[in-house]
């Protein structure tokens, strides 16, 4: 992809490229109709986008954020409601999203989320994913996989719970129910907040600070932390093995399609626990 344009769109518009400062790229959710749901195409355009910027050096900032008041509301559901579930669960849930996931915590530069709006489930994780979390003081905060019957990823698990710990990340996830801004600040999910109408400002202002700071020491620090957090100690492979077959069985259970029957018909779900 060329860097010549100042602006680009990619995933059929979904996802908005610019560069809005000085080394810094901004990277723009679209996807209003669907509340900035992330599908294939946004998540492959983000680690795509991202892998380019690694390779040229150009930006020491990446800020991503959402379009028409909104962050994103996480997967799109929409894209895995049919006969071949299970196999569209994974090819959407499993590979892009980690692949963008893997792209954030990978880029050598520091990364920063901007929310403009709600920020939910798969959502949350990507923000999480990033160095930085700036939000609207209006926002509500939330991961949903316990309304739906979805076993969450251990490795999306393990982000939380170095983030914010065991207890918050118990709350988040077995409650399943949404947090507000004031909350998500002090438990550590977001670093700042602002005023909705001063969000892209002060968002901006981060960034060109960001981007301003010695490169070796924003680089250096980032390997640093990173390999700090991966000496906590990967987990024996058969462990790892169980926790995985446990989330793919997710994907086959009843519970599942009715929980998210019940979320898109807006009513109580009947759960029958398998």
């Amino acid at each position: 992809m060329s860097l010549e344009s100042e602006s680009r769109a990619l995933a059929g518009g979904k996802l908005l490229v610019d560069r809005p400062a000085n080394a810094v790229v901004r990277l723009t959710i679209s996807n209003p109709q669907k509340r900035n749901a992330l599908d294939q195409q946004i998540l492959d355009a983000i680690a795509a986008v991202l892998e380019e910027e690694s390779s040229l050096s150009q930006s020491r900032c990446v800020l991503i954020t959402g379009s028409h008041g909104m962050f994103s509301a996480g997967y799109e559901i929409g894209e895995i409601g049919d006969g071949s579930f299970v196999e569209e669960a994974e090819s959407l849930i499993a590979h892009p999203f980690t692949e963008a996931i893997d792209a954030l915590e990978g880029f050598p530069f520091p990364t920063l989320a901007a929310l403009p709006g709600h920020t939910i489930g798969g959502g949350l994780e990507l923000a999480l994913a990033c160095d930085l979390r700036i939000g609207a003081e209006q926002i509500k905060l939330g991961m949903p996989p316990a309304k739906l019957g979805l076993v969450y990823s251990h490795t999306g698990l393990r982000r939380f719970i170095d983030a914010i710990g065991v207890a918050r990340t118990r709350e988040l996830f077995l409650l399943g129910s949404y947090i507000d801004a004031a909350t998500a600040q002090q438990w550590g999910l977001v670093n700042m907040l602002a005023p909705a109408a001063e969000l892209e400002r002060a968002a901006l202002d981060i960034a060109r600070e960001l981007a301003a700071n010695a490169p070796l020491s924003q680089t250096g620090n980032k390997r640093v932390i990173a390999a700090l957090l991966r000496a906590q100690g990967a987990l024996p492979e058969e462990v790892e093995e169980e926790l995985i077959e446990l989330r793919r069985a997710s994907f086959e259970s009843h519970d599942l399609h009715e929980g998210m029957s019940a979320f898109a018909e807006k009513r109580t779900p009947r759960w029958r626990g398998e």
